[in-house]
């Protein structure tokens, strides 16, 4: 029998190993940062290491290893790795417009397409061309000092006190809710402010950005995961900020600028009438929509919708059908999904899959001539995909009554080439999403994509039966779809719908909560779901009795009055 003999010893080794995906190993001196491990790679810099998840936890580059470690590094195209770089350039604008512009007030809004937040100032003329210039000037000295970013947590009272000090009572408005008793600030310099998250260590690695004129405000352009080493040209989405403008001017009515407002409007208890004004407000918005519709209805025949997902189009999609019905125009929808080409002609993608998501999986030009003919009054046989043979069969034969238009709701809605041969005129184009969000407060953004993805979640674990961790472990692919063929074509839309709501994240809490706490330690999806869950401490939960039962927001918390609407019927 072999025995194992086992070697006590008096003091640990002076050394640590870190291994990495790929089997490779790095040694160094307990204690080393992940910084100095991550500077012996040949990959440092291509694209820029900014994190890793050490032993399944995210880490901070500061991060000393004090004993022997898995550790995957996280560069700036990965999700996390661009948060990190794009919360710390948020940090070093902040230092550098304060520096410059002392008596000024800056808010980081919203996100642009390209890469990049949307800026404004709020108590004086927007920043000139030479003040754009100057101010970046500033932030490429600050990048070239290589100044470190210091973390350093605070009790929770110190951290209120400096806020109020500093006449900063938004930021006094967010904090006093929370639970935890401490905080975590950066310091830069002689700057401090709380960011939700993690830093790079210093201003030396935000070498890649640009600041730019836009309208009202000015865009901090980074870059883009696909593209970590180009800006992208900023695209001319003039219906895009006008949308958040009227966002912005829906808070501006509600009184509602952050989210310490509206956990104080909870608290005091008059959220009832924040959610009803809301409601009220998307309504108008479409109503607006609805009458643009009638306005064209004698040269327009086909409404195209089109989205990300979790945007809220199904309920969109019915409330407007309702304002058209109000107008006297009976909708008829059409479905795009029964229009795939026979499975053995549906294209591959890169990992030799089906790829049900490209415009060439759908027969365009057989949609384009059942649309024609239905427009001129002829009786037209459908087409009807069975998922399950994966062949066209034919379906329902319709025949539209006069005034009758046609809704057509898909991911290429906006996409030029789904409906060949049909003039421009023939359609009006609707694009439907989370736009914009209520923030944190004025540095800290709170991302759309997050809000969509805690609508999926909840909506998933209802209807689908489907797990937290399904759901994140199945997001990127569904966000990588988005980015290929529907954020591409937005700019394209006649008209925009913002199916963000103000209180939406208070009544999603409890819901989403306990879903994200299943999720396995250890897994990739519990280092985001830890992160969901960290940003969802800041919200008090509201009654979801409060909300109406034609919500938005019900097509994913349950029990909408619209999920067996069906007034439109096959004529």
């Amino acid at each position: 029998m072999n025995e194992t003999t086992i070697k006590q010893e008096n003091q640990p080794r002076p050394t640590v190993e870190i291994h990495l995906p790929a089997g490779r190993v790095l040694s160094g001196s307990r204690g080393t940062r992940l910084e100095v491990f991550f500077k012996a790679l040949p990959e440092w810099r291509h694209p820029q290491i900014v994190g890793a998840v050490v032993n399944g936890q995210l880490r901070e580059l500061t991060f000393p290893i004090r004993m022997d470690a898995s550790v995957t590094p996280l560069d700036i195209t990965t999700p996390d790795g661009a948060r990190i770089y794009r919360r710390s350039l948020t940090f070093l604008l902040e230092a550098a417009f304060e520096d410059l512009f002392p008596d000024a007030v800056l808010s980081v809004d919203h996100s642009v397409s390209s890469g990049g937040f949307f800026c404004e100032v709020i108590n004086r003329s927007p920043m000139t061309d030479d003040e754009l210039s100057h101010l970046q000037n500033h932030m490429n000295s600050l990048v070239k000092q290589d100044i470190p970013f210091e973390r350093q947590e605070v009790p929770l009272d110190e951290a209120i006190d400096y806020f109020t000090t500093k006449g900063e009572l938004e930021k006094v408005r967010l904090i006093k809710y929370r639970r935890k008793k401490h905080l975590i600030l950066y310091n830069l310099q002689n700057h401090r402010d709380y960011h939700h998250g993690y830093m790079v260590p210093s201003t030396g690695y935000l070498k890649m950005f640009d600041l730019q004129n836009v309208g009202v405000g000015f865009v901090l352009r980074f870059t883009r995961r696909h593209k970590p080493d180009e800006l992208l040209p900023l695209p001319d989405s003039k219906q895009l900020f006008e949308a958040f403008i009227q966002y912005g001017n829906w808070l501006n009515r509600l009184g509602i600028s952050s989210v310490g407002a509206l956990n104080d409007s909870i608290a005091e208890k008059n959220i009832q009438q924040i959610i009803l004004v809301s409601e009220a407000l998307q309504e108008q918005k479409i109503a607006e929509i609805a009458r643009n519709i009638v306005n064209r209805r004698e040269e327009s025949h086909i409404v195209l919708i089109a989205g990300p997902s979790s945007s809220g189009k199904t309920t969109f999609s019915k409330r407007l059908t309702i304002q058209l019905l109000a107008h006297g125009i009976s909708p008829f929808p059409l479905e795009v999904d029964n229009y795939f080409v026979d499975r053995e002609k549906t294209p591959l993608d890169e990992n030799g899959e089906y790829d049900f998501e490209v415009l060439a999986a759908i027969d365009t030009g057989l949609l384009s001539d059942h649309l024609k003919r239905l427009i001129e009054g002829q009786e037209v046989q459908l087409q009807h995909y069975n998922f399950k043979s994966g062949k066209s069969e034919p379906g329902d034969v319709v025949r539209l009554h006069k005034g009758q238009m046609i809704i057509l709701e898909g991911i290429h809605g906006l996409n030029p080439r789904l409906l060949p041969g049909t003039p421009p005129g023939e359609t009006i184009r609707l694009y439907v999403s989370c736009l914009t969000q209520l923030n944190l407060d004025r540095y800290n953004r709170i991302s759309t994509t997050d809000t969509r993805l805690i609508r999926r979640i909840v909506r998933d674990a209802r209807e689908r039966g489907y797990s937290a961790q399904e759901t994140i472990q199945r997001w990127e692919s569904v966000r990588r779809g988005e980015k290929r063929h529907i954020f591409p074509y937005q700019d394209n839309a006649d008209d925009m719908f913002n199916s963000a709501l103000v209180y939406e994240l208070s009544a999603l809490k409890s819901h989403v909560e306990p879903l994200l706490r299943q999720v396995p330690f250890g897994t990739p999806e519990y280092i985001e779901s830890k992160r969901l869950l960290a940003f969802l401490e800041w919200f008090l939960p509201i009654d979801e009795e409060l909300i109406p039962d034609n919500s938005i927001l019900r097509e994913f918390i349950g029990k909408s009055i619209l999920s067996d609407f069906e007034l439109w019927e096959t004529r």
